[in-house]
Parts: structure tokens; C-alpha cells; sequence
């Protein structure tokens, strides 16, 4: 694009507008000036009545310094003070008065018969100076609501004995009425300056809010979807170029909204086509999009389903399950099934969010897991005949060390401890095998959950009694449970299981006085369950490694009490069996804390 010249840029538009506003700044600037005029006019006012002052004092000193004799043609003190002040008395000075020690008025510039000469005074601004000596002035208003200055100063004596107060008081009208002929000629001007800058303005505005104007109208009809017109180029100035580049978005926008649809199209058919069920709401949880199988798997027709509450289509309590966590639990099995058939669907939950990262609405994706749970049935069948045959031969070796034990040995001390052993490590081995086959049957997804609805917390006071009766009254069990009915969707002999090994594992290592904590919380859609020992603790970097395979934190104390190493690692894959999520936390010498989660579901209840 070609460089725009100087007297055809928008910037010498520009630059008439800052004289524009340059002018209207001097006028400010002049409203400061006038301020500062006040002032210098004020100070030299005053210095004028300082002036006065200044001569009044001296007279005046010499006048109560002077000795007086009994002489009738001398002058008395009264007679020649009001004479200095007689003579003192000038246009600006409106009042001068001298007041003796006793408040007396002994000399005033007003000689009327109203005058108040041979009268005590009462103006606390004259009887201050008389009982403390020092000087005062100030702006005031007198009767008539004229701006006047007063001034008041003591007299002395040669001694410098006071001996009275001078008055002065002055109008300050004369300075104001210079500043109000001032004022009216700033503001004459600045008129005059307005009218003229706005006058300019408003010619150099319309060669600017023309075309503007016009690309408003454009950007209007882009609103409504309309790309069919352009805006007018009227020059090569900046204007100009903008208005090019706007003809150049409203291209570009036409081409995009024109890709947009064809990825809708695109989306629409993919939604249409997918074997799994799709839904969108908005951020309150109202359905505003599903496809077909959705409509299928929920046995709604998607136009009726289209604005109806979320949690209310997919059958779940409002009351125990929040729309906005649902997205935090990851996933939920919902149970659809009635007296004739099971039906079981998986829901997993995800947010849409705006650049900001506000959340403004939910995905729903639906799939049917009923059969997966049927298959998983018939692969744990078979995974347990397998491990009936390989435990057989197992059992038999036992017998026999068994019938050795009891034969005729030569060393009959030594012999039976050494049988002993084998007999112990033959019993570990089998249990190895039996977790072993337990996990390669989790491995290869054989072996399915007899899943059924279970409030929680009943059932985990359940399994916590079964230890407390057998377990050391030096290792105190203590309980956090709710008060309330959490109900998940479990295998309650696997997580027997589960809260075995855990268990087990926290007794094992807790020392004599420690306490045992089990804890289960509801939070996000989901359970959390812990339990929590003062045993020594596992290293920070070992954490994470507890669930692996034959992993012991203390290997001598886990093989003296019998652990294969097995245990957690058949934990952690029955709960992901459960759709949750296992972990551990420790700090050497603090103790052990196992941490896993569970959804919380909803069962449908139908035909009540």
C-alpha cells in the first residue's frame, strides 16, 4: 500500500484539531492568569496600606512620645493625633481610628456627629491588639456587603510602652471591579474563540465522520449476514485505507462464514452417524443439541429432549448430584434397568469454555455398557476354572511336605523347623498364584463386578467392625464417617477386598498406641474414602510405587508378616474396575494415608 502524503493524511486533519483545542487551553490558561492578576493587585493594595501604615506608626509615636506642658496653646495629644490622621486619610483608607490602653476612640478619620471619637470600642479585632501586642489584618465584608481590608498594629511609645492601636480599614472594591472588566474581556474573547473552533470543527469533523458513518451502515448490514455490499473509498488517506480494509474483512468474513457452515454440515452429519450419544447443554444444564443414538439410548425423541434439564433427562437426583461437578467426575454408570432387563449406560461429562476460560456449557457423551458387563461375566467363569486346576497340584505339594514332616527324621529338632518353613513359603506361594490369577484376570478385562447399589458408609462400618473386634486394644480404630446415605454402585466382596488390604497394611504397620483413621467424604460427584495410619511412613520418591507389583515399602517387616507385595496392586485395579481412582500419602516417621475415590450414582426407579 502506498505511503499517504503529508496534506493528504489524516494527520493534517489531526493537527487543525490540536490548534482547535490549542486555543481552548489558552483560555484556561487565561483563567489562571486572571487568578494570578487578583492576587498581584491584592499584594499591591496592601502594600499600599502598609505603606500608610508604616507613616501613621512613626507620627503617631512621636505624637505619644512628646512632653506636654500646661501651655492652652499647645496642642493636646487628641487635637494632634487627629490631626495625623487627618492628613493621612486617603481614597483607598475608608476608616482610621486610634485607640487608647482603656479602648477609647481618642481619633477617627470620621468626623461626622456620628463619630465615635471619645467612645470605648468594642471590635475584638481592635481590643486583641490592645491586650496582646501584636498585630492583625484580615478581608472581610462590611455592612453594605462590600469587600473591605482591615489592619490593626500597635503604637509605642520612645520606650516602646505601648500606649494604644491604630485601625485602618480599607475597600477592596476597586480591585475587584479592575478584575470583573478583565474577566469580561477574557470572556468576550474566549466566545469569540469558541465560535470560531467550533465553526472549523465542524467542517473538519464531516470529512472524517462521513466515511466512518458509512462503515457503520456496512458493519450493520454485516450483522445481519449480508456481505453483498462494499463501503465507498473516498481518498488514499488513512480513512481511505480503512475503508479498504474493511471491503477486505467483509471478503474474509464472507468466506469464513461460508467454511463455518460447511463444518456444521460436516459436525451435523458426524453427530448423526456416531454409534455413541452425544448431547450439549448450555451452562445452566438445559439440552440445547443431541443426536440420534442419544435419543435412543435415553428412549427420548431428540426434538422433545431439546430444552429439558439435564439431570432430569438422564434420571439423576438434583439433590445429591450438582451439574457443575459433574464435569469433575469424569464419567458415571447410570443404571436404566427394569424388572426384564438390565441396561446400563456410561455418561461422560466435559466442559465447553470461551477464550476467557468461562465455562459456557456441558458435553454429554453416552455409550451403552451393557453387553461389555455380560462379557466380563463370562471371562471371570473362565479364569476360575484355570486357577482351580493350577491350585490342585499346589495342594497336593503341601500334602506331601505335610506328610513328611510327620516322618522319621534322624535330627528331630532341626528337621520339623526346616519343614516348618517350606510348609510357610508353599502356603505363601499359593496365595501369590491366587493374586496373581486375580490380577492377570483384571488384566485381561475377565473378570466383571457384581456391581449393585450399596449406601457406603453402612457398608464400610461393616468391614471396620469385622476388624475392630480382632484387632490389638493398644491400636485405637477412629471413624469420620457422615451421617447420611451415600450410595455407589459396587462389587462389595471385591471391596472387601480392598478395604482388607488397606486395612491390613495400616494395622501392620502402626506402632502400639497408634490410631487408625477412616474417613469418607462427598465431594464433586464422587466418594472419597481414607485410611490413614502413624506408622513409620514411606519415602517421598517411593510414593507413587506402592501400587506396583510386588513393591514393599519394608521389605524384611512385609515378608516376616506374610506379604506377597500384591495386595495394593489388586486394590488399585479393583477400583479403576470401579470407574475411581486410588493413590497414597506419606511422610517418613508421619505415618500413611490410602486415598481412593468412587462416583456416586443414581439408580432409576421405575414402575413405583
Amino acid at each position: 500500500m502506498n505511503k499517504v502524503g503529508f496534506f493528504r493524511s489524516i494527520q493534517l486533519k489531526f493537527i487543525i484539531i490540536f490548534i482547535l483545542l490549542l486555543l481552548v487551553t489558552i483560555q484556561v490558561f487565561s483563567a489562571y492568569f486572571v487568578r494570578g492578576l487578583e492576587n498581584e493587585l491584592r499584594e499591591n493594595f496592601e502594600e499600599s496600606i502598609e505603606a500608610s501604615v508604616d507613616i501613621l506608626q512613626v507620627n503617631l509615636e512621636q505624637a505619644f512620645s512628646k512632653e506636654r506642658s500646661d501651655d492652652d496653646d499647645e496642642p493636646t495629644l487628641q487635637d494632634e493625633v487627629q490631626s495625623i490622621v487627618r492628613v493621612n486619610d486617603t481614597t483607598d483608607i475608608m476608616n482610621i481610628q486610634v485607640v487608647d490602653m482603656q479602648s477609647r476612640i481618642i481619633a477617627s478619620s470620621d468626623t461626622s456627629h456620628n463619630s465615635n471619637i471619645n467612645k470605648k470600642t468594642t471590635d475584638d479585632f481592635i481590643n486583641n491588639v490592645l491586650r496582646f501586642g501584636k498585630e492583625d489584618k484580615e478581608n472581610a465584608y462590611n455592612r453594605e456587603r462590600n469587600r473591605i481590608y482591615r489592619r490593626t498594629v500597635p503604637i509605642y511609645d520612645h520606650e516602646q510602652t505601648q500606649v494604644g492601636a491604630l485601625y485602618i480599614e480599607a475597600s477592596l472594591e476597586g480591585v475587584y471591579n479592575q478584575l470583573d472588566d478583565i474577566n469580561r474581556i477574557f470572556l468576550q474573547g474566549s466566545i469569540l474563540a469558541i465560535t470560531v473552533s467550533a465553526f472549523l470543527g465542524i467542517l473538519v469533523a464531516r470529512t472524517i465522520t462521513k466515511p466512518i458513518k458509512e462503515m457503520r451502515r456496512q458493519a450493520q448490514t454485516m450483522a445481519r449476514e449480508d456481505f453483498s455490499q462494499k463501503v465507498n473509498v473516498y481518498g488514499r488517506d488513512e480513512i481511505g485505507q480503512l475503508a479498504e480494509s474493511f471491503n477486505d474483512l467483509n471478503a474474509k468474513l464472507k468466506h469464513s462464514r461460508a467454511l463455518t457452515e460447511e463444518e456444521r454440515r460436516k459436525l451435523s452429519s458426524v453427530l448423526s452417524n456416531m454409534s455413541d450419544g452425544v448431547m450439549a447443554t448450555d451452562r445452566n444444564g438445559f439440552i440445547t443439541l443431541l443426536n440420534d443414538a442419544a435419543g435412543i439410548l435415553i428412549n427420548q425423541y431428540p426434538e422433545e429432549a431439546q430444552g429439558k434439564f439435564l439431570l432430569d433427562v438422564l434420571q439423576l437426583d438434583e439433590n445429591s448430584v450438582d451439574i457443575s461437578e459433574l464435569p469433575d467426575s469424569g464419567s458415571m454408570i447410570i443404571d436404566f434397568s427394569d424388572n426384564e432387563e438390565d441396561y446400563l449406560i456410561r455418561a461422560k461429562f466435559s466442559t465447553i469454555a470461551d477464550e476467557d476460560g468461562d465455562i459456557t456449557g456441558f458435553i454429554t457423551v453416552l455409550s451403552d455398557v451393557t453387553e461389555q458387563e455380560k462379557i466380563e461375566r463370562e471371562r471371570r467363569e473362565f479364569v476360575s476354572n484355570v486357577s482351580h486346576e493350577l491350585r490342585t497340584p499346589l495342594t497336593t505339594m503341601r500334602s506331601y511336605i505335610e506328610a513328611l514332616t510327620d516322618g522319621a527324621w534322624k535330627d528331630k529338632a532341626i528337621a520339623p523347623k526346616f519343614l516348618a518353613v517350606t510348609q510357610n513359603e508353599t502356603d505363601r506361594m499359593i496365595r501369590m498364584v491366587n493374586d496373581l490369577l486375580q490380577l492377570s484376570r483384571m488384566d485381561n478385562k475377565s473378570e466383571s463386578l457384581q456391581q449393585e447399589q450399596t449406601d457406603f458408609v453402612d457398608f464400610f462400618n461393616h468391614v471396620i467392625d469385622r476388624f475392630e473386634m480382632n484387632v490389638s486394644e493398644k491400636i485405637e480404630l477412629h471413624r469420620d464417617l457422615p451421617n447420611e446415605k451415600l450410595f455407589v454402585w459396587l462389587d462389595k466382596d471385591k471391596m472387601i477386598q480392598v478395604l482388607d488390604n488397606i486395612i491390613s497394611n495400616a494395622i501392620k504397620y502402626s506402632p502400639e498406641g497408634g490410631t487408625i483413621r477412616f474417613k469418607a467424604t462427598k465431594q464433586k460427584g464422587q466418594l472419597l474414602i481414607t485410611v490413614s495410619d502413624q506408622g513409620p511412613g514411606i519415602p517421598y520418591d517411593k510414593v507413587d510405587k506402592v501400587f506396583d507389583r510386588f513393591y514393599r515399602a519394608d521389605k524384611a517387616r512385609s515378608r516376616k508378616l506374610g506379604g506377597t507385595g500384591l495386595g495394593l496392586a489388586i486394590a488399585k485395579e479393583i477400583i479403576e474396575a470401579h470407574h475411581g481412582t486410588i493413590w497414597a500419602k506419606s511422610k517418613e516417621g508421619k505415618g500413611t494415608a490410602i486415598l481412593f475415590t468412587l462416583p456416586l450414582v443414581n439408580k432409576k426407579r421405575r414402575g413405583q
